[in-house]
């Protein structure tokens, strides 16, 4: 692939990646006490609400602008993970399995984030060039 299309794809997926955090936060936002009494009925305290909001909208930002990409994207892996097992384990509902198994999916997506970094189209890859760190084909990675 050359690396001009390698480079959009990248973006693209970030983006793709990042839209569910940020609408989700936004969400979380707009009917914040609906979704802390959700938490408090599924056993995790609703004092941590503002955390996720933080973590989804935050990070959603982060990913599309490719910003600190590596954490971003394993602290929002690990999200995935977490809520998979806290909320989305009654498999006899097929629509709590298939949630469970797009919270996998999008770790999977994420950790790969994380094993290949931002790209070029990112804030990471400009903050390392002003810094005169790496090459360009390691900034490519970043």
């Amino acid at each position: 692939m050359k690396d001009s299309t390698q480079n959009g794809v990248n973006l693209v997926a970030r983006v793709l990646l990042a839209h569910i955090f940020l609408l989700a936060g936004i969400t979380k936002i707009t009917g914040y006490a609906g979704t802390q009494g959700y938490m408090e009925s599924m056993g995790v305290p609703g004092a941590v609400l503002p955390l996720v909001i933080l973590l989804e909208v935050g990070g959603g930002i982060a990913l599309i602008a490719g910003f600190q990409t590596r954490i971003v994207a394993a602290a929002l892996a690990l999200f995935c993970l977490a809520t998979a097992v806290m909320f989305h384990t009654n498999f006899a509902d097929q629509t709590q399995m298939i949630m469970f198994m797009k919270n996998l999916t999008m770790a999977g997506g994420l950790l790969m984030v994380v094993a290949y970094g931002a790209g070029a189209l990112s804030v990471d890859a400009k903050l390392g060039e002003r810094r005169g760190q790496g090459t360009s084909s390691q900034l490519k990675q970043a």
